[in-house]
């Protein structure tokens, strides 16, 4: 088995992957501020229960 024989099938794997494929109703910015909120919040939480340190 070859190394142009392996990577073949991931490469065509990888073009058809070029075609989008994100939900029209999915804005990053918003994902990207959820997840930014969450953490902030976890951090929080934590930083609550570790008053002794």
């Amino acid at each position: 088995m070859s190394l142009y024989s392996t990577a073949q099938p991931l490469v065509s794997l990888a073009e058809a992957g070029q075609e989008g494929g994100n939900h029209a109703s999915l804005s990053p910015f918003v994902t990207g501020g959820g997840a930014l909120i969450a953490l902030l919040l976890l951090l929080w939480i934590v930083t609550r229960f570790n008053r002794d340190r």
